[in-house]
């Protein structure tokens, strides 16, 4: 392990998830195939969804946005991690290191606040149907979009500012903010309490958001007299309240538990969740959830197969 210094670090050395040696190549199997396994399932929801005219709403919308950003950012992590279970000494220089920590933070935040805008929307479509198409435009849908960049920008800024001359080596798979702290100089006090303001601000409000659109959503569905009504409504919510208390659950066991109670090694079991398990599990619950959805996979399985066959004929003849 690297010792404490005065001058500028120029690399950390990630230490990842284990140091077993014997449990290294399993796991990159199992990672790899969980990756590979992310990124055709997302960027065929992404496919599915722009493919299909029918899926031309705000809510679909919203959803390949969600996809992309999931494998945005499990794209930036999970290389790294699988290096980690190839080389004896991952090396990741402080440049590179600062870019990971910059792009993952940026997508983590525009998945928090993806989440909350498709909470919003979901209000908007079952207590305000008549109005839903002016409520959620496409001009509404691209500021709000654009508005989880700028946060997540901000967020990013703060962290770049952070200074690091202690030890090298962290306790983690990836650049995260909790090891890193622990590594920063101790002139960095307000720089922390600024980016924790930031996080606590931006996932306080998402919850607030999601909360207070499922209170009204919850209530609008009671009142209904169809039954048939009241199923289609919570069917259509189910696959969004699944994703949403899988991703804020995990960040609450991670950002608001006491700094006395962090261990580094609980830390890293759940950010292996919700950086490689919930970005494969998304395109899954909204997928194998949601009819729209099924019909426009079958629809371009089936276009596709009948390609396939016309292609066959032509060898025929």
């Amino acid at each position: 392990m690297a010792q404490v210094n005065c001058t500028q670090v120029t690399e950390f050395i990630l230490l990842g998830l284990t140091d077993r040696q014997e449990l290294k190549m399993p796991l990159f199997v199992v990672f790899l195939s969980i990756y590979l396994f992310t990124a055709a399932g997302n960027l065929g929801l992404i496919l599915v969804i722009r493919t299909d005219a029918r899926l031309n709403t705000p809510m679909y919308f919203f959803l390949s946005n969600l996809a992309f950003v999931d494998f945005c950012y499990s794209s930036v992590i999970t290389p790294k991690m699988l290096g980690n279970f190839l080389y004896k000494q991952n090396v990741i220089s402080f440049n590179a290191c600062a870019a990971q920590l910059g792009c993952f933070l940026t997508f983590v935040v525009s998945e928090c606040l993806l989440l909350a805008s498709m909470a919003y929307d979901r209000y908007a479509a079952i207590c305000n149907p008549l109005l839903y198409m002016v409520t959620m435009s496409p001009g509404i849908c691209l500021h709000l979009v654009a508005g989880l960049l700028l946060m997540a920008l901000i967020h990013t800024v703060l962290t770049f500012r952070l200074s690091y001359c202690h030890s090298n080596v962290i306790h983690h798979f990836y650049c995260d903010d909790m090891p890193l702290l622990r590594l920063a100089c101790p002139d960095t006090h307000s720089k922390q309490l600024s980016i924790l303001a930031c996080a606590g601000l931006t996932l306080i409000s998402s919850v607030l958001i999601v909360s207070v659109s499922y209170l009204f959503i919850i209530s609008a569905i009671l009142r209904m007299h169809s039954a048939e009504g009241r199923r289609k409504a919570f069917s259509t919510c189910s696959s969004h309240m699944m994703a949403v208390s899988m991703f804020y659950g995990t960040l609450i066991f991670m950002y608001l538990q006491p700094s006395s109670d962090h261990s580094l090694d609980t830390d890293k079991m759940a950010s292996v969740f919700y950086t490689v398990i919930i970005p494969m599990l998304n395109p899954l619950i909204y997928s194998l959830r949601n009819k729209d959805v099924k019909d426009a996979l079958k629809k371009v399985i089936d276009s596709r197969n009948q390609t396939c066959t016309f292609r066959e004929l032509r060898k025929c003849f």
